[in-house]
C-alpha cells in the first residue's frame, strides 16, 4: 500500500492512534537501547518544553541528556561566522569540533565541476571528508550548519556518530526554506 501522508483525507489520524500502515515490523528498531533511549529523551524534551525553547536551546538540551560530550560542527564557508558563533554558545558545555566544508582545498577542477565564478581558483565542498574528520576525533553527535543539498546528503550517510541538522541552507530566503511556502510571492512561482 502506498501512502501520501501529507494529502491525508482522514486529516492525518494516524496521529489519534487510527494507522492505515502496519509498522509491527519496524518496533525491533525502537527496542536497540540507543534508538530506544535518543526517542526517549527527543519525546520527553518534546512534551516538557513544548513551544518554550530554540532549536538551539532543544540541541543543547538533548545533547546534554543523552551524554554527549564531543560535537561535530560540519559548516558551509558562507556561515563561517555564524559557525563561530555557534562554537563559542556550544563550547560552554560540550567539546566542539568543527570543519570547514572546504577542507582539504581541492580544485573543482579535479572532479570536473563548475566553478561559481569563472576563472578564479574554487575549493571544491568534502563532505565525506568533513565526515571522515569528525569520526577521526570522535565525535558524539554531528551537527549540520548550512551544508548544500546533496552535500549534506553526502555527510550524513558517511557520519559515523548520529546527525541533526541545525541550518538548512538557503541562500535566497536567509536559510528559511519554508520562506518560499509562506510567501504568496514564492509559492506562486513554485
Amino acid at each position: 500500500m502506498r501512502m501520501k501522508c501529507a494529502e491525508c483525507a482522514k486529516s492525518n489520524a494516524c496521529y489519534q492512534g487510527d494507522s492505515c500502515y502496519d509498522q509491527g515490523w519496524i518496533r525491533p528498531e525502537y527496542e536497540d537501547p540507543i534508538n530506544l533511549n535518543i526517542l526517549k529523551i527527543a519525546s520527553r524534551l518534546e512534551a516538557e518544553h513544548y513551544m518554550k525553547l530554540t532549536r538551539l536551546q532543544e540541541l543543547m538540551m538533548f545533547a546534554k541528556e543523552m551524554g554527549y560530550k564531543s560535537l561535530g560542527m560540519a559548516f558551509c564557508v558562507g556561515l563561517a561566522k555564524e559557525a563561530r558563533v555557534l562554537s563559542g554558545i556550544l563550547g560552554k558545555d560540550f567539546k566542539v569540533e568543527s570543519v570547514l566544508c572546504k577542507v582539504g582545498g581541492v580544485d573543482k577542477k579535479t572532479f570536473g565541476l563548475p566553478n561559481v565564478v569563472d576563472g578564479r581558483y574554487e575549493a571544491c565542498c568534502n563532505p565525506i571528508g568533513q565526515a571522515k574528520y569528525l569520526a577521526e576525533v570522535g565525535t558524539d553527535l554531528n551537527i549540520i550548519v548550512g551544508l548544500c543539498v546533496g552535500h549534506d546528503i553526502l555527510f550524513t550517510k558517511y557520519s559515523e556518530a548520529p546527525v541533526t541538522t541545525l541550518v538548512v541552507k538557503d541562500r535566497v530566503l536567509a536559510h528559511n526554506p519554508l520562506g518560499a511556502i509562506y510567501s504568496n510571492y514564492w509559492l506562486k512561482k513554485l
